[in-house]
């Protein structure tokens, strides 16, 4: 199994030298790790002993489908009314600590690779039931129904009972960790584990209609983003607007891994701001 990257906060001293590699363009936008600091945090209504940071969320003429909080919850906090919004469904990837997450009433324990698909009116609740910080992913969006579809179903899985699926040609060095069967049309979202071995590369500019928010989980690469060359590492957060080139080499001695949202199985909107 893997390690994930989890561990934010803190602050730089008075000495420290503006050298870091935050950015917002009109095309992309890279987060390091370096600027997740416990000053940027936000407090949830209805959570108790939580913090967030708040990574991405719908911006006009940016990126417009989702949004996606990096969560910090102390031992025994959590939220008994988690989702405010009746029609957004969530994904839950816990990537250091415990969670007991309840739904319907009935309990899930979420260790570290634990995931979680929550459709749109789910009735669930969440707790830190250890006795140290538990940290997750928690990417929401509101879910665009479709007539004589019917809308996905909760599930449950570990990342560890998933084999990853290389690209086709790549020997194994590109693979996705795939937890929705992408020809379900039920689905309007994935949200996968990508893996580059060392070496390993998007032989491609990527340039799709897709909406991106990748947060490294481990490893080192550099991204070409729009026409930007940047690197990152784990616990560095990019998020793309549709049409962004996106092509990637992953360095260093280890695997190159990230967490990807991306809007699926859908019609554009022909106005804009509509879903």
């Amino acid at each position: 199994m893997t390690g994930y990257f989890s561990t934010l906060g803190g602050h730089p001293g008075q000495d420290a030298l503006h050298t870091g590699r935050a950015v917002f363009t009109e095309a992309y936008a890279v987060i390091p790790k370096g600027v997740m600091r416990d000053i940027v945090t936000s407090n949830l209504p209805h959570w108790r002993g939580t913090r967030a940071w708040i990574i991405a969320r719908p911006l006009t003429g940016f990126a417009e489908t989702f949004a996606q909080y990096v969560m910090e919850v102390g031992p025994g906090g959590g939220s008994d009314r988690p989702e405010p919004d009746p029609g957004a469904e969530g994904v839950i990837f816990v990537t250091e600590g415990a969670l007991d997450l309840r739904l319907d009433g009935l309990p899930h324990l979420m260790t570290a690779g634990g995931y979680a698909y929550l459709p749109p009116g789910s009735d669930w609740t969440v707790l830190n039931p250890g006795e140290a910080p538990a940290c997750f992913h928690w990417v929401r969006k509101r879910y665009a129904a479709v007539e004589g579809i019917d809308r996905p179903e909760a599930f449950f899985v570990s990342e560890a009972d998933i084999a990853p699926v290389a690209m086709a040609g790549t020997e194994g060095r590109w693979a996705t960790t795939r937890f929705v069967d992408p020809n379900d049309l039920r689905h309007d979202m994935h949200v996968n584990i990508v893996s580059f071995e060392p070496g390993g590369l998007i032989p491609f500019e990527e340039t799709h209609v897709m909406e991106h928010g990748l947060y490294v989980l481990e490893g080192k690469a550099v991204y070409k983003l729009n026409r930007d060359w940047v690197e990152v590492e784990a616990g560095d957060f990019m998020w793309l607007r549709a049409f962004c080139p996106q092509a990637c080499y992953a360095g260093g001695s280890g695997r190159f891994r990230y967490l990807l949202y991306k809007d699926v199985n859908r019609h554009p909107a022909l106005t804009l701001g509509a879903l």
